[in-house]
């Protein structure tokens, strides 16, 4: 089977809902108490093994390109300075195996869309897609959610879409899968719609923001129509493709944040405070103490 060595990033959307922290700059960037969210897909993306990272972009996106780039003078002041430690941060943003390519997409016009672009780097290759938006957090030890399902596609051959159940009421904020059991929190895809009314909803198993596709994705993308809200979605792509091969959805078990929202991403920002190493105990004991004088 086929490894999967690329992996897609559709960044080129305007994250409205934050302004107007994102008016001048992308809503990837957006730091997560350190790093920002788009460090913590790509290293998800990198733990996997994958070595191509293909971000489709838009305008305004600059800063992305920037973040991965070599900083040059910002290396040769801290060098300068003897701040070694943060030397080594600086440059350990990303490997230097790594191969960053970046596509402007021309027009906001969806998922499906923005997928799609990344056909002349991918060509007919397995690839993975990560949604920068959904911060995975795995329980210590345990591998990240990309590495899961490209091993996942390695056993099955067939592409592999994250699902974690939402509340019914919530449907209408996701793309909806239905399926039967296959393996131990794995289903064969029967189907799946973007964003029904919970009374139309065929389940409450929801897309979370990991794919593993098969090459054969493009030409179905390249013949839809416009979907909901007038976009070409990634989630009519897939339907399609389910009628003429097996496409599977893996029950991932990780903490999801989703950082398209302010609460989810305050969520995100406290939960993975209290972990961090350097100020995840003071920052527990100052949390303690805000709740009691209030």
């Amino acid at each position: 089977m086929q490894k999967i060595k690329k992996a897609v990033f559709p960044v080129a959307g305007f994250g409205s809902r934050f302004l107007p922290a994102t008016k001048a700059q992308p809503k990837e960037m957006l730091s997560v108490v350190d790093k920002p969210l788009i460090q913590y897909a790509v290293e998800e993306a990198v733990e996997a093994g994958i070595t191509e990272m293909v971000f489709i972009t838009g305008r305004n996106k600059r800063a992305i390109e920037d973040h991965f780039d070599t900083a040059y003078e910002l290396e040769n002041e801290l060098e300068a300075a003897g701040k070694h430690a943060l030397l080594d941060i600086v440059r350990s943003v990303i490997p230097s195996n790594i191969n960053c390519i970046y596509i402007r997409q021309p027009a906001a016009l969806g998922l499906g869309h923005a997928v799609l672009c990344a056909r002349p780097v991918v060509g007919d290759e397995p690839f993975a897609v990560l949604l920068a938006d959904d911060l995975m957090d795995v329980r210590p030890g345990q591998k990240g959610v990309t590495a899961q399902m490209t091993e996942l596609y390695a056993q099955e051959g067939g592409s592999i879409v994250a699902v974690q159940e939402v509340l019914r009421e919530f449907t209408n904020q996701y793309g909806i899968v239905s399926g039967s059991a296959y393996k131990p929190n794995l289903e064969r895809m029967l189907g799946i719609v973007e964003k029904p009314k919970p009374q139309d909803a065929p389940s409450t198993l929801a897309v979370a923001g990991r794919y593993v596709l098969s090459g054969k994705i493009f030409s179905y993308l390249e013949n839809l129509g416009k979907g909901s809200g007038g976009e070409i979605q990634l989630t009519d792509g897939i339907a399609a493709m389910l009628k003429d091969e097996a496409v599977y959805a893996y029950r991932c078990d990780a903490k999801r944040y989703d950082c398209g929202s302010k609460l989810g991403y305050l969520k995100a920002s406290v939960a993975l405070g209290l972990k961090h190493p350097d100020m995840g105990e003071e920052f527990a004991k100052y949390l303690h103490e805000l709740m009691e004088n209030n």
